[in-house]
């Protein structure tokens, strides 16, 4: 088997990759649907947004004490329980689909389903890094799953689309129930994952070991810190992306839609390129992907016409599909064994909660200026993200060799 596919090799990867496929498409397809459902049942975006922040916002804050609570529990039984507890969320609101429509119970439901999908997504995480890592395959491994996003990103919509036309929205609710069941039933009979352990520490203290690895770490430190500031300005141009097409590009419904599969595409080439550049550095694949998307906006900023704001959607895309799975994997690769659901709980709530500021600064630039503003503020920034990381970064390795060298044995000469 090609080194690219060896982690496919062990048991408990392969059922973790799978329960990762199943889950993933149908994550896409319930967020279409509860997003139609909530806007079509009260035409007020400011529902739309309370839906956004029960979902993805909230949760961020939450799920990171749960990841701490329960890492030490049996992986398997474990993630069967939390999906399982999905099932039943997503099958109660497919109920409130056909009902009489309250808006307070399914953000409810968002809100507590939002915390339990970070949390199995943060265990799910350190799972992979605990099979992987001692087999030196965490970057093949990671490489599989980043595929397996793209794909999902591309087809979820998509099926959404298509199954919300055919039946309505509680058919594509009861769709997202079923995934999550079947990824229960995988899983909590997976008898190949990590058992449980003990640990005698507190839940606060799991919280602040976790935290404590973070800050103790300066280059891991500045690497999420940086990863932070830039998810906003990833986010910035996503809300004005229609009217980018439809108003500025003149390009309507079409447009917008050419824009968003040009970035699809550029996704799906970019999880290749992660694939394939198994030699070159994780912090090089950062910054070469970050600066990727910030060409791609200020591309688009400049853009005149629809084909040329497509060419650098692709360009995008494919930093798109390196950059995430690059932070990732460097965050794994310095994070012990005990913490690797911890730290990468912590970076998933980042990628919740960071993107609404983003949301709200590129709304705010769009009404005060225009759509090109918008894309030309968020390249900017991250080109400046980029270059204050690397010149972080490289103050931090010389303070590193040079304590080393502080420490070193003095020899006679």
């Amino acid at each position: 088997m090609p080194t690219a596919f060896a982690p496919l090799r062990l048991s408990g990867f392969r059922k973790l990759a799978t329960a990762y496929a199943i889950n993933d498409v149908g994550d896409m397809v319930g967020a279409v649907a509860l997003a139609i459902l909530v806007f079509d049942r009260t035409g007020d975006a400011l529902a739309t947004t309370a839906l956004f922040v029960s979902a993805k916002f909230v949760p961020a804050l939450l799920a990171p004490a749960l990841t701490a609570r329960i890492d030490n529990l049996a992986t398997g039984r474990t993630l069967g329980v939390l999906h399982a507890l999905e099932a039943v969320f997503f099958l109660v609101l497919a109920l409130l689909a056909t009902s009489a429509f309250s808006l307070a119970p399914i953000l409810a439901l968002a809100l507590a389903d939002g915390i339990l999908a970070l949390t199995a997504r943060s265990l799910m995480r350190g799972s992979v890094a605990g099979i992987l890592e001692p087999a030196g395959l965490l970057r093949e491994g990671n490489a599989i799953f980043n595929l397996i996003f793209a794909a999902s990103t591309a087809a979820g919509p998509a099926l959404a689309g298509l199954l919300i036309a055919w039946q309505g929205v509680d058919a594509a609710l009861l769709l997202d129930a079923a995934s999550f069941a079947l990824v229960a039933l995988l899983l909590f009979t997976a008898s190949d994952l990590a058992a449980a352990r003990v640990d005698l520490d507190t839940w606060l203290a799991r919280v602040r070991r976790g935290l404590g690895h973070v800050r103790g770490d300066r280059e891991l430190r500045l690497l999420l810190i940086a990863q932070a500031t830039a998810l906003v300005f990833f986010a910035c141009v996503v809300p004005i992306e229609v009217v980018y097409a439809k108003e500025t590009l003149d390009a309507g419904d079409a447009g917008f839609g050419a824009l968003l599969s040009a970035w699809g595409v550029g996704i799906i080439a970019g999880s290749m390129v992660f694939a394939a550049t198994r030699k070159m550095s994780m912090l090089a694949l950062i910054a070469i992907s970050t600066l990727a998307i910030a060409t791609s906006y200020l591309g688009q900023a400049a853009a005149p016409s629809l084909l040329v704001a497509c060419a650098f959607a692709v360009v995008g895309g494919v930093g798109n599909g390196v950059q995430g799975v690059a932070v990732l994997t460097a965050v794994q690769l310095r994070t012990p064994k005990a913490l690797q659901a911890r730290v990468a709980g912590l970076l998933e709530s980042l990628g919740a909660a960071m993107p609404g500021a983003g949301f709200i600064l590129g709304g705010l630039l769009t009404a005060a200026f225009d759509p090109r503003v918008a894309f030309a503020t968020a390249g900017v920034a991250l080109s400046v993200v980029v270059a204050g990381g690397a010149l972080a970064l490289g103050r931090a390795g010389r303070r590193e060799t040079a304590s080393a060298g502080d420490r070193r044995p003095a020899t006679d000469p």
